[in-house]
C-alpha cells in the first residue's frame, strides 16, 4: 500500500479547478503533459468527493484502462466499485466509481453523481457529450495532454494550465528527447481521409522501409547506449506491426507487436511483462495502443514510423510515452521515420514551453510538408544538429560552416536534432526588434508587425520584459522591411 501523495504544481492544478467550480463553471479541462501525474490527480479528487460523502466516478474508454486504474486505487487503498460488463468489482453502493465509457453510455444516467471526471477528454465521443449535456448538474473535468480536439470548446469551458512539459524536465520528472531524423515513409500523393493519410496507405508505404527501421535502431542503440534498450515503436498498421517483428526477430531481437485484433488477456500479459525490469523483450510495436495508460517508464527509446498529416495530438502523446522519468535516465532517443517532428516542429515548440492556454479548433489542422531544401538546410551537415540561425558554429559538435550557407545532404542516416533552439532565436531576436523599435520612437505595435514579417506569425508566449541590443543581422532586417515599405509608399503615388 502507497501514500497518495502530490507535488506542489498537481496541487495548484487541483486548487485552481476548485476555484473554477467556486465561480459558476461547470466543465473543466485539466491540462498537463503525459507524465505528470493525471492519474493520481483524478484519483485525489474522486477521494475528495468522496470524503464529502458524496458520489464520484472516473470515464474510461477502454476495458484495459479501467482495470489499470482500478490496480492503481488498490494500491493506495481506496474503496470503489468497477462499472463495466461482468467486472467482478460492481459494487454500486461505493462512493468511487470507476466506468468504461461504453457502460456509462448505455446507462444514460447517473443518480447522485456528483463529480464525473474524463480520461483522455480529447477523444471526444458523441454519446459522453450527450450524457455531460443531459445531466447539467454534474461537474465536469475532462484530462488531457493534448486537448486540441475540433469542438471541444463546446463542451469544457475553460482549461486549466500550470505547469509546462519544459518545467517537467527542468524539475527532472520527465527527460528530454535527443530526437533523430532518418529516412522517412514517403507519403507524397497518398490518399487522405478526413484530412489524415488513410491507414491504407500508411502501412502500405511503411512497409517498404521496414529494413531502414530496422537497421537504424540497430546502429543507434548501439552507438548511444553500447546495448539494446527498451524499444517501443509506433508502426503504421497491423500488417506493418507483423513486418517489423519479423524483421527484428531476424536480427536476433525480441519485439513484440500488438494490435486491436489481439485479445485483451493477451495484450496486458505482454506489457506487463515489458514493464519489468528484467524483461526478455526489447520492444513493443504498436499503431495507438501504447498512447493510452501506458506507462513504462524505463522505456529509452521511441521510433516514430507512424505519419500524421494534421495529429498533433498523436504525435505529442506517441513522444511523451518516453519522456517519462525513471532513476539513472537523463534523455530518451526518439528516432523519426515518419517525419512528424519536422511537420510539427513550430507547435510542439510552443507546447513544449507554453502548454496550452485555451480550447480552440486550430490545433489539427493538415501542416506544410518542408521542402528538401529546408529539411537539409536545418541540420548541421557533420553531425545533423538542429542549426541556430543566427549562429555560424554548430553548438552540438563545433561544426564551422561557410556564410554561403553551404549544405552537406547525408541521405538515409539519422541525424539528430538539438531541440529547443528555434524558440530560444524566436525569443532573441523579438527582444531585439522591441529594444529597436523602443529607442527609435516608433508606434510599439510595429514591434509585433516586423516580427511576424521575419516569422509568418505574431509573437506568441514570448517574454515581453526582455530587451536586447539588436545586432547586424536584425539591423539589416529591419532596414530592408523599412526601404520595401517606403518603395511601396512610392509606386502606390505614381
Amino acid at each position: 500500500m502507497a501514500a497518495l501523495a502530490l507535488r506542489d504544481y498537481q496541487n495548484k492544478i487541483l486548487d485552481q479547478l476548485r476555484s473554477g467550480f467556486v465561480a459558476g463553471l461547470r466543465s473543466q479541462v485539466l491540462y498537463a503533459p503525459t507524465g505528470a501525474g493525471k492519474t493520481e490527480m483524478a484519483i485525489s479528487l474522486l477521494e475528495a468527493t468522496r470524503g464529502k460523502g458524496n458520489k464520484a466516478a472516473m470515464l474510461l474508454d477502454r476495458i484495459i484502462l479501467c482495470e489499470q486504474t482500478s490496480q492503481r486505487l488498490d494500491r493506495y487503498a481506496i474503496d470503489h466499485g468497477v462499472l463495466q460488463s461482468g467486472h467482478w468489482r460492481y459494487r454500486p453502493h461505493e462512493k468511487i466509481q470507476i466506468c468504461s465509457a461504453q457502460t456509462l453510455e448505455r446507462r444514460g444516467s447517473f443518480p447522485g453523481l456528483n463529480l464525473l471526471i474524463v480520461d483522455e477528454c480529447h477523444a471526444i465521443r458523441d454519446q459522453t457529450i450527450e450524457f455531460i449535456k443531459n445531466n447539467p448538474s454534474i461537474r465536469v473535468i475532462g484530462l488531457s495532454a493534448t486537448p486540441f480536439t475540433k469542438g471541444i470548446g463546446r463542451v469544457y469551458e475553460s482549461v486549466v494550465n500550470v505547469i509546462t512539459t519544459a518545467k517537467l524536465v527542468e524539475d527532472k520528472v520527465l527527460v528530454p528527447l535527443r530526437v533523430f531524423i532518418a529516412k522517412e515513409i514517403n507519403m507524397v500523393g497518398a490518399k487522405k481521409v478526413a484530412g489524415e493519410w488513410s491507414p491504407a496507405e500508411t502501412t502500405e508505404r511503411g512497409m517498404k522501409i521496414t529494413g531502414d527501421i530496422v537497421t537504424e535502431w540497430i546502429k543507434k542503440t548501439h552507438e548511444v547506449f553500447k546495448r539494446p534498450r527498451k524499444t517501443i515503436v509506433f508502426c503504421s498498421g497491423v500488417a506493418h506491426g507483423a513486418d517489423l517483428a519479423k524483421k527484428f526477430a531476424e536480427q536476433g531481437y525480441n519485439f513484440i507487436a500488438i494490435s486491436y485484433r489481439d485479445e485483451d488477456k493477451f495484450k496486458q500479459d505482454v506489457i506487463k511483462d515489458f514493464g519489468k525490469p528484467d524483461t526478455e523483450i526489447h520492444g513493443l510495436i504498436a499503431t495507438d495502443i501504447l498512447t493510452k495508460g501506458f506507462d513504462v517508464p524505463d522505456v529509452m527509446i521511441g521510433v516514430s514510423a507512424r505519419p500524421f498529416s494534421k495529429s498533433l495530438s498523436s504525435h505529442i502523446q506517441q513522444m511523451g510515452r518516453v519522456m517519462r522519468g525513471n532513476e539513472g535516465k537523463e534523455f530518451a532517443m526518439w528516432l523519426d521515420h515518419s517525419g512528424n517532428y519536422l511537420r510539427f516542429r513550430e507547435d510542439w515548440d510552443q507546447i513544449y514551453h507554453e502548454g496550452v492556454a485555451e480550447l480552440d479548433d486550430g490545433k489539427e489542422k493538415a501542416k506544410k510538408e518542408p521542402t528538401d531544401k529546408e529539411k537539409s538546410e536545418s541540420k548541421c551537415p557533420s553531425c545533423g544538429a538542429l542549426w541556430v540561425p543566427t549562429s555560424d558554429i554548430c553548438l552540438s559538435c563545433g561544426f564551422v560552416r561557410e556564410r554561403k550557407n553551404a549544405v552537406i545532404s547525408v541521405p538515409g542516416e539519422l541525424q539528430e536534432l538539438n531541440t529547443g533552439q528555434t524558440r530560444q532565436n524566436k525569443q532573441e531576436w523579438w527582444g531585439m526588434i522591441r529594444w529597436h523599435i523602443d529607442h527609435a520612437g516608433w508606434s510599439p505595435g510595429r514591434a509585433a508587425h516586423t516580427y511576424k514579417e521575419k516569422f509568418g506569425v505574431f509573437p506568441r508566449g514570448l517574454d515581453n520584459t526582455v530587451m536586447l541590443r539588436p545586432n547586424q543581422d536584425v539591423l539589416n532586417f529591419i532596414d530592408q522591411r523599412l526601404k520595401a515599405y517606403i518603395r511601396s509608399i512610392k509606386r502606390g503615388r505614381k
